[in-house]
C-alpha cells in the first residue's frame, strides 16, 4: 500500500525526524491559508507541491517554490486538478487532488536515504548516496558505487556503528553525525514498527545553518500486514488506484492491470508470473496479472470475470489453473455458472492441470459453452493469442 507525501511525513514526526513544516489541502481555500500562515511564521518561501502516488513530479510541474502570497495562489490553481504526467504515471498522468504547502528549506546538499528488504539475503538493508534528488534506479545503474549499504541483522537491528557509517560516508560534517545517527534510527523504527515494505528520503536534505531534515519521503506497506494497522490502513487513497484493482480487493483477488489484450485467470503467482512470460512468447500480451488464489469459491470467479470483461481492452480469457487445493472440477464448474450468469461473448481458453483433472474437463465438455482446453500451457497460449487476434 502507497501512501502519499504529506502522510509520510507525519509518520516521520511520530519519530522524531525532522520535516518541514507544512499542511496538505484538497481546495484553493485551505491552500491560501496553509501558505498565509507559514509566511506569517516568518518563512521567506514557501512550496506548493502536488500529492499524487508517483515520483518525478518536480520534472512534470508539480512542485514549485514561491515567496510571495499572490504566488502561492497562482500555483495552488495551476497545480490543482491538473492532469500530472511524470516518468513514473504513464502519458495519462494523474490528477492532482491534494496539495501540501511546505515551508521552504535553505538546501545546502542534497543526499538520498532508503530502507528496502534485499530479498536475496532475506535481510532489510539501509542505503545512502551523495546523489541524493536524483532517481536513486539511475544512480544504480550508472554509478552502482555511489550507493552505501548496510545489512542489517534482524534480531539486533539498525546499530550505530552502522549508522555513524554511513554518515561518514556521506561526507557530513562532525557535528552531523549524531544528529545523523539519531535521524537514522528513527527512519529505522518507524520502518520496522510500521511494516513497511520501502521508505525513502530523497532528497535527505543538510541545510545552511547545518541542520538535517527529510525534505521529501515516500513509504510502501506490505499489504499483508495491514491487519495489524487499522490506523495506517485509513491512509490508503482509492483514487490513486486502479478502478478494477480497487475492486478486485473486495473479493481478496490479487488483480494488477496490464495494457495487453489477453486476461489471465491464474491461481498462484508464480504461475501468473509464468502465464504472462507464455503469452508473450507466443506472440501475444496480457492484460492483466489476476490470482484468484488457491481456495476461490465460485463468488470469486464471478467477480474475477467481472473484473476481466471490465477492461475494453480484452479481446480472449486465457484460464490457467493447476489444481491443488482448488480442485480442478470445482473451479470447471465455476467458470461454467460464471461463464452462464455473465453470459460471456469473449473466448475462453483453459489449461488445466492437478486434482480431479479429468472430471474438470468433463464438466467443460457438458456445459454446452464453447469453451477451448489446451493440452499444455504452449498450447493454450498459442490458442489465446489466435483468438484474441480473431482467428479461430
Amino acid at each position: 500500500m502507497k501512501i502519499h507525501e504529506y502522510q509520510a511525513k507525519e509518520i516521520l514526526r511520530k519519530y522524531g525526524v525532522p520535516v518541514p513544516d507544512g499542511v496538505m489541502a484538497t481546495t484553493l481555500e485551505e491552500a491560501d491559508v496553509a501558505a498565509k500562515s507559514l509566511f506569517d511564521k516568518g518563512n521567506a518561501a514557501v512550496v506548493v507541491k502536488a500529492q499524487i502516488h508517483a515520483g518525478g513530479r518536480g520534472k512534470g510541474g508539480g512542485v514549485k517554490v514561491v515567496k510571495t502570497l499572490a504566488d502561492a495562489a497562482t500555483q495552488a490553481k495551476a497545480i490543482l486538478g491538473m492532469q500530472l504526467v511524470t516518468h513514473q504515471t504513464g502519458p495519462e498522468g494523474k490528477k492532482v487532488q491534494r496539495l501540501l504547502i511546505e515551508a521552504g528549506s535553505a538546501i545546502d546538499r542534497e543526499l538520498y536515504l532508503g530502507i528496502v528488504l534485499d530479498r536475496a539475503t532475506g535481510k532489510v538493508v539501509f542505503m545512502a548516496s551523495k546523489s541524493g534528488g536524483m532517481e536513486i534506479e539511475q544512480v544504480a545503474h550508472d554509478t552502482p558505487e555511489l550507493i552505501y549499504k548496510e545489512t542489517i541483522e534482524p534480531s539486533i537491528g539498525l546499530q550505530p556503528f552502522q549508522a555513524r557509517k554511513l554518515a561518514f560516508k556521506l561526507g557530513l560534517d562532525k557535528k552531523q553525525i549524531n544528529p545523523a545517527v539519531a535521524f537514522m534510527t528513527g527512519l529505522y523504527k518507524a520502518y520496522v514498527e510500521s511494516d513497511a515494505s520501502l521508505m525513502e528520503i530523497n532528497p535527505f536534505i543538510t541545510t545552511k545553518d547545518g541542520a538535517l531534515m527529510a525534505l521529501d519521503c515516500k513509504i510502501n506497506f506490505d499489504d499483508n500486514a495491514m491487519f495489524r494497522h487499522k490506523d495506517l490502513k485509513e491512509l490508503r487513497d482509492l483514487t490513486e488506484e486502479d478502478p478494477l484493482e480497487v475492486e478486485a480487493s473486495k473479493y481478496a483477488l490479487n488483480y494488477i492491470k496490464l495494457d495487453g489484450s489477453i486476461a489471465c485467470m491464474v491461481n498462484g503467482a508464480g504461475l501468473a508470473m509464468a502465464t504472462m512470460d507464455i503469452i508473450s512468447y507466443a506472440g501475444g500480451s496480457p492484460a492483466n496479472f489476476l490470482d484468484v488464489g488457491g481456495g476461490a469459491s465460485q463468488e470469486q470467479i464471478e467477480h474475477a470475470f467481472e473484473i476481466l470483461l471490465s477492461d475494453p481492452n480484452v479481446k480472449a480469457i486465457f484460464i490457467n489453473i493447476f489444481g491443488g487445493i482448488l480442485r480442478v472440477d470445482v473451479l470447471a464448474t465455476a467458470v461454467v455458472a460464471a461463464a452462464k450468469k455473465l453470459n460471456v461473448q469473449l473466448p475462453i481458453i483453459l489449461r488445466l492441470e492437478g486434482t480431479n483433472v479429468e472430471e474438470g474437463r468433463e464438466i467443460l465438455k457438458q456445459s454446452g459453452l464453447k469453451f477451448q482446453v489446451g493440452a499444455t500451457m504452449k498450447e493454450a497460449a498459442d490458442l489465446a493469442v489466435a483468438a484474441a487476434k480473431g482467428g479461430k
